[in-house]
């Protein structure tokens, strides 16, 4: 009995622990930027926090959670793995979500109620018990963005006089003219050579009086235009350098550092 109870006691003592360090951040604009709510359990209304609907990102520090776009856990709901969530946009929940809990390390999830996988899995950076730290001298910073994007617009050209449609109509009518009037002045083949050159004559005159009389107006065309600018979003994340005890350690964080970086004995960042 007392073996059974002690183990007991332990399978008790880790659930606790992970529950401890499981946490859930949300902000108001993406890429956590903007006011943060964080909660270590469940949360059935976030009006009671004055967070409702307001959520545009997420970081999970430790365990899963269901996140809800109603109250008390209706509505529909996602499970949300340890990482970074820039966007939720992208599960269709931003400015959606009203309630969280905590899901149980032992309860089986669908994988179609899982949120797509976060950039990154978030690492732990927070400082164990009696844990000693020290400050590491800062080499180099790098703010990293998303690929550049793609601006394109409509303009109007002007159409080059070269692809217009000329002046079919007044050199149809002037042909046919002109070969009439060839055709009475002619006789036998003499006539068909009148006809011909009545006709070629006819046509040319026909033309020029068309483009006299009947100019034509400017024409437009609509035309697409495209070009490739920086991208205006705010830094995903900066990859920093630092040197600790003469090696150079990188991490990613997501808000630039200062001078120097929060480490432990093994040079590995705390909060």
């Amino acid at each position: 009995m007392n073996k059974l109870l002690r183990h007991i006691f332990a399978v008790a003592s880790v659930t606790l622990a992970t529950q401890a360090f499981a946490q859930v951040t949300f902000y108001e604009q993406d890429n956590y930027r903007g006011q943060s709510f964080s909660t270590q359990r469940q949360v059935r209304d976030f009006s009671r926090f004055g967070f409702n609907d307001r959520a545009s990102s997420a970081r999970v520090t430790g365990g899963r959670w269901e996140v809800c776009e109603d109250s008390h856990f209706n509505g529909r709901c996602v499970v949300l793995r340890q990482g970074r969530y820039g966007s939720l946009a992208d599960m269709g929940l931003n400015n959606r979500v009203s309630s969280v809990r905590m899901v149980s390390s032992n309860t089986r999830v669908d994988d179609d109620r899982y949120a797509p996988m976060p950039i990154a899995q978030a690492p732990d950076f927070r400082r164990r018990n009696n844990e000693r730290v020290y400050q590491a001298r800062v080499t180099s910073v790098r703010a990293v963005v998303g690929p550049p994007q793609q601006r394109c617009w409509i303009e109007q050209e002007q159409v080059p006089a070269e692809q217009r449609n000329s002046n079919v109509p007044g050199a149809v009518v002037g042909a046919l003219l002109g070969g009439v009037l060839g055709h009475q002045v002619g006789g036998g083949s003499g006539k068909d050579l009148a006809t011909v050159g009545g006709a070629v004559a006819g046509a040319a005159l026909g033309n020029q009086v068309g483009r006299n009389n009947a100019p034509l107006p400017p024409q437009t065309r609509d035309v697409q235009r495209c070009r490739e600018v920086p991208s205006q979003a705010a830094p995903q994340f900066w990859d920093v350098t630092y040197n600790f005890r003469g090696i150079d350690h990188h991490v990613q964080l997501t808000a630039p550092p200062g001078k120097s970086v929060t480490v432990n004995a093994r040079g590995e960042p705390r909060e």
